[in-house]
């Protein structure tokens, strides 16, 4: 076994992901559709923990826990191993989705930080799910978990196969479909039609694709000076989120 697959194996994998901090192991210890495998915690972390009974808990010192995460990950005294959350399906999504709704659509947008911190500010402004392609999207880690600071265990998480599918799909169902885009002519205000909304946003660099630009409605840019060219597609997307919150 190579050194690094074994570093990799240590860290957790995408079948038995670790997480860590507190905020992200609260979260993830509340959902009750979480399956918390094993967790270590310092002794002063773990009286503050609520652990469920079943669950083994290993008491370790700081420099113990170190080893079970990515190097300087901030673990703040808790590491567990979960299971993967179930599958969320964009029908149920769309099925439960009130009059007024926001969707988030992500296209190849790989970065875990960056998702994790979008699931955040999803969170924070209610956005009923994110939609992502199955094969362009960070697995759920810790990573993930701790950007998102508890959001990952509250906001649905749709991974799916053919992102121009799911974009037809979202069409059909009312949505608005507007895709950020810098070269864009239409500023954001003035892009929003219907009370159902799907907020389509590319990775950095790239940005959209062509076949995820041609699925959209409406194409438009946030009004950002132009002492800088763009934003991080995270901060985009919280700036949107409020856009759309306003509309």
């Amino acid at each position: 076994m190579s050194r690094r697959k074994k570093s990799h194996q240590q860290h957790g994998t995408p079948n038995r992901p670790r997480f860590w901090g507190r905020h992200a192991v609260a979260a993830a210890l509340d959902n009750p559709e979480r399956k918390v495998l094993r967790a270590w915690a310092t002794r002063e972390t773990a009286g503050l923990m609520q652990f469920p009974d079943d669950v083994s808990v290993t008491l370790a010192d700081v420099a113990d826990l170190g080893r079970l995460v990515p190097h300087d990950a901030p673990h703040q005294g808790v590491v567990i191993e979960v299971e993967p959350l179930e599958e969320s399906w964009l029908d149920d999504a769309l099925t439960r989705a009130p009059e007024k709704a926001v969707l988030l659509v992500l296209d190849q947008v790989t970065d875990p930080h960056n998702v994790g911190a979008i699931l955040r500010s999803a969170a924070a402004f209610g956005v009923i799910a994110i939609v992502t392609q199955d094969r362009h999207s960070p697995p759920e880690s810790g990573v993930v978990a701790r950007a998102a600071s508890g959001a990952l265990e509250r906001v649905p998480w749709v991974r799916v196969v053919n992102l121009a599918r799911a974009l037809e799909q979202v069409g059909a169902a009312g949505f608005w479909r507007i895709g950020l885009a810098g070269d864009a002519e239409t500023d954001l205000r003035n892009a929003f039609g219907p009370p159902r909304i799907a907020l389509v946003l590319g990775a950095e660099g790239s940005g959209l694709r062509h076949n995820t630009r041609e699925h959209c409605d409406a194409l438009a840019r946030l009004p950002i000076s132009d002492a800088i060219e763009s934003l991080n597609v995270s901060n985009a997307a919280a700036v949107a989120l409020y856009a759309a919150s306003v509309a």
